[in-house]
């Protein structure tokens, strides 16, 4: 049994990893939020040391390595706000912790070389939840597209998922704390279509809103053409008819690519897979936290003949 420290436990994803440990065997047994609304943690591990003041977290964590006790943490799971997680995986690694962080890993593609170095100093690794390239269906479509060797493909992607105003008001609407759209939402989608697809070679621009965002980027076997919104208006007929709050849709050359269902335990596989001695890395994660950081820079651009149909 492993023994596993969370920062960030009362946010939207941390039941996902409060599950995918409690399925793996292992033990919660530090837990930090400076919100208080953090019952969940009886659901699953009761017994836990929870903390509002992050200095009292890092002490406990410290206390528990230098005293050599058997509560001292093996993994720390980070699931704080985008802007934090770097500063928490270098306090999982300084307290001789591996670290599992949610997407994206940092922001700042940088940082990703330091934290490189502080795995050599401490000998501990940086793990990340690339979700996507784990579930069945896009395996298979990656096995297929790897045998059409050096052909380049189209590709669509919308991905529109409803938020409330209450999104604007917390960091996930501040973009120097999450990134924006882009980032936020759109870096797992932008790491499985160059897992798939290769490297970028071209990236451009064309609609940036505080709720939206769209572009084009050539990878070396497709073009791309993507849309990511949390503007409910933008939901399609078909989404609305049927009272769902989200639209995901990629297209490969005009063949609908159908991963809807098979999400619900992919966390617990990439807990597996890191518990295992395997997962993904800091550089399986750079490709797309460079894409990312590129589009928050980029310029808009009007490229009409590259344009997601959304936008036409």
């Amino acid at each position: 049994m492993k023994n596993f420290g969370i920062t960030g436990v009362a946010g939207y994803i941390a039941p996902r990893h409060l599950q995918a440990i409690k399925d793996t065997g292992n033990n919660l047994v530090a837990a930090v939020d400076p919100h208080d609304s953090v019952g969940i943690l009886d659901r699953y591990f009761p017994g836990t040391s929870y903390f509002t003041e992050f200095e009292r977290f890092d002490r406990h964590l410290e206390k528990l390595k230098r005293t050599h006790s058997k509560d001292k943490i093996d993994f720390l799971s980070v699931c704080s706000p985008n802007n934090l997680h770097d500063a928490h995986i270098r306090l999982g690694l300084r307290v001789g912790a591996n670290a599992i962080c949610e997407k994206p890993l940092v922001l700042n593609p940088w940082n990703l070389d330091q934290l490189q170095e502080i795995e050599i100093e401490t000998g501990r690794k940086v793990f990340t939840v690339l979700q996507l390239r784990v579930h069945p269906a896009l395996l298979e479509i990656k096995k297929k597209i790897s045998a059409l060797k050096d052909q380049k493909h189209n590709v669509v992607l919308t991905y529109v998922t409803s938020r409330g105003p209450w999104y604007n008001y917390s960091w996930k609407g501040r973009e120097e704390v999450s990134g924006g759209v882009a980032t936020n939402i759109g870096i797992h989608f932008f790491d499985m279509l160059m897992w798939m697809f290769g490297g970028i070679q071209k990236n451009h621009l064309f609609l940036k809103q505080t709720n939206k965002a769209a572009g084009f980027i050539e990878l070396q076997n497709a073009n791309v053409q993507w849309y990511l919104s949390i503007d409910s208006n933008d939901l399609p007929k078909e989404a609305v008819d049927n009272k769902k709050s989200t639209y995901r849709s990629i297209t490969i050359d005009g063949n609908e690519l159908e991963f809807t269902e098979g999400f619900t335990d992919l966390h617990t596989k990439i807990y597996q897979e890191v518990i295992n001695g395997k997962g993904f890395g800091i550089e399986d994660a750079r490709p797309s936290i460079e894409v990312a950081y590129e589009i928050r820079h980029l310029p808009v651009t009007n490229i009409k003949e590259l344009y997601h149909p959304m936008l036409l």
